[in-house]
């Protein structure tokens, strides 16, 4: 029996606001051939209900036994394309074809991780639209020199997956440690600007703080010679702050947001501060992908259209 063209992960609890989105953008795409794996921790909402509207192999985990990589390797474990699609049960797609320019990545052999852009929702934090594009920008890039990805919006190799498995104990960035290995490996990773999709990142101030911690807990964990000083902490949150500053002001609703601003970027930081606590300097590229600044002019200047209609959702 041939395979699908690639198999789709993705990974939810209670999600009924937004996985219905997410499954109708999967099936306007030029791809069909798809086979999708929706791996759920214990939703207590309709998430699995309306996941069992469509052609979708539900995979349940109790929620104790939750971690985001053992959640990607129970979805990995039922995969049967030689591609697999991570994707948060939180973001849909812009463009019917996501899928073809994620999987078209893998033209390259040596290609073992590629992910695409993704931007925010109108409900997204100011400061959030900021990261957004600061870490996906609008030009692809084929290979990658740093192991910065992320799984809301990413593809790899199902082989490499059998080589080397998500680490399950990590509480978060499995992608970049299995991005950091494929590198190490001699493998490239990708970015494809072209395969958007909308991420609808909604968190109170408190789960900004813990969100980041958390991130912090596991970098220091891939990288234990790395540390986040109180010098970091202070620099970095005053240098965002100026930045989102700037952006909202020529976006014209800096008036709206600038509370707002101090109070994303400082839980943002001091929970980055709070998750390090360790010996050794952050490496200048790392520092600069995960938290320094956009430039807003740079931005500015690149709107990111493309000649396809983008999926009309209701």
């Amino acid at each position: 029996m041939t395979p699908p063209r690639c198999s789709i992960i993705i990974r939810a609890y209670n999600e009924e606001k937004h996985i219905d989105r997410l499954l109708k953008g999967i099936l306007e795409q030029s791809i069909r051939d798809v086979q999708i794996i929706l791996v759920d921790s214990g939703s207590t909402d309709s998430t699995k209900k309306l996941a069992a509207a469509y052609p979708v192999e539900i995979v349940e985990i109790a929620p104790e036994a939750f971690t985001f990589g053992r959640s990607l390797n129970t979805g990995f474990s039922r995969a049967t394309s030689p591609l697999v699609v991570m994707a948060s049960a939180h973001v849909y797609p812009v463009y019917p074809d996501w899928l073809e320019r994620l999987v078209d990545a893998f033209e390259d052999e040596k290609t073992a991780l590629a992910y695409g852009k993704q931007r925010g929702a109108a409900t997204t934090h100011f400061s959030e639209h900021q990261i957004f594009q600061h870490w996906y920008p609008e030009v692809s890039v084929k290979w990658q020199t740093h192991p910065f990805c992320n799984n809301a919006n990413a593809a790899i190799r199902r082989e490499l997956w059998e080589k080397h498995p998500y680490d399950e104990t990590l509480p978060g960035l499995e992608d970049l440690e299995w991005g950091k290995w494929a590198q190490e490996q001699g493998h490239g990773i990708a970015y494809v600007a072209e395969a958007e999709v909308i991420h609808v990142h909604n968190e109170s101030l408190a789960g900004i703080y813990n969100r980041y911690k958390r991130e912090a807990m596991a970098f220091k964990r891939i990288y234990p010679q790395e540390t986040f000083a109180i010098k970091d902490l202070f620099q970095l949150f005053f240098q965002n702050v100026a930045s989102d500053w700037k952006a909202a002001r020529h976006a014209g609703n800096l008036t709206n947001e600038w509370r707002k601003i101090i109070g994303f970027r400082w839980r943002q930081f001091y929970g980055t501060y709070q998750g390090y606590r360790q010996s050794g300097p952050l490496t200048w590229q790392l520092k600069k992908a995960f938290y320094y600044p956009r430039d807003p002019g740079v931005s500015a200047k690149q709107t990111g259209r493309r000649d396809i209609d983008p999926i009309q959702y209701n």
